[in-house]
């Protein structure tokens, strides 16, 4: 399958600098202090007015311990996104308005089944009907990044409606009819593998699932549901723990083969080795 250019970004620059700041514990008089830029400019772009000269994105990338090249290229509206290329399954990017932006969620299915996972279930059954695929009848599994509004509505309900025997969520979370499942956990379902990485820091429970076509006879390119741990050119709010979202987003970077395929929570896809090259956060 392929992404759409049009998709944009979940982040632009001013909130990629105001993570970057949450997650340093400066403020913002103590950024242009150290970086050497007037504070009226830093919020100019953080409140989405930016006009901040490629030295002093330099500087503020310095300061906040980010990825440079990345951020220069938010600066300048010019994030690069990565062509997403041919998967061994089949997959199916269901994209939910959420406030003045946009919630994903995936459909995955080995190639001519009639069954597939589905990971995450936006703001409930209403949301996901309008994108979903006439190909798939049922579901062998749900699988929850984590647990807020936007992507985990109706999790009983669409386990019913698509006769989902389970429904997995993070170990930690709570929601009703789902199942707990942790670090290293390894499920089969058919034609497909799913790997669970437990990754908390934007939420207390989050976790990101890596899925793999079975057999010899496929190629082996996988593909990362990373819900709020990272998107293209950004990361998500640590709101439980910045570190450890910082911490586990290089983790899992820093693990995955290059031409892993990163479906996030929100904004467009992306590879890993795209968002080891130019994504801020990943120094």
């Amino acid at each position: 399958m392929t992404d759409s250019p049009a998709i944009p970004l979940e982040d632009e620059l001013g909130d990629v600098l105001e993570k970057a700041m949450r997650g340093t514990g400066v403020n913002l008089e103590e950024l242009a202090a150290e970086a050497g830029v007037p504070a009226a400019r830093i919020r100019d772009a953080v409140d989405y007015r930016p006009d901040l000269s490629p030295s002093e994105l330099r500087r503020l990338a310095a300061a906040l311990r980010l990825n440079e090249v990345g951020l220069c290229a938010l600066g300048a509206g010019r994030y690069p996104l990565p062509r997403i290329g041919a998967l061994p399954f089949r997959l199916w990017p269901l994209r939910m308005r959420h406030g003045i932006g946009f919630a994903n969620a995936y459909l995955v299915a080995a190639m001519n089944s009639d069954r597939g996972l589905l990971f995450d279930t936006g703001a409930g059954l209403p949301s996901i009907q309008p994108g979903w695929p006439p190909a798939i009848g049922g579901l062998d599994a749900v699988f929850l990044t984590h647990v807020e509004t936007e992507h985990a509505g109706g999790l009983a309900e669409v386990a019913r409606c698509f006769e989902a025997p389970v429904a997995y969520i993070p170990q930690g979370a709570c929601a009703a009819g789902g199942t707990p499942v942790g670090e290293g956990a390894h499920l089969a379902f058919g034609g497909l593998e799913v790997q669970v990485f437990s990754t908390p820091g934007h939420a207390a429970a989050h976790s990101c699932y890596l899925v793999r076509a079975t057999g010899a006879d496929r190629p082996r390119r996988a593909l990362l549901v990373s819900g709020d741990l990272v998107f293209a050119g950004s990361a998500g709010g640590g709101y439980f723990s910045p570190k450890q979202l910082q911490a586990q987003l290089r983790r899992l970077l820093g693990a995955l083969p290059a031409d892993t395929l990163i479906a996030p929570g929100h904004g467009p896809m992306t590879t890993v080795e795209n968002e080891l090259r130019f994504n801020p956060f990943a120094l």
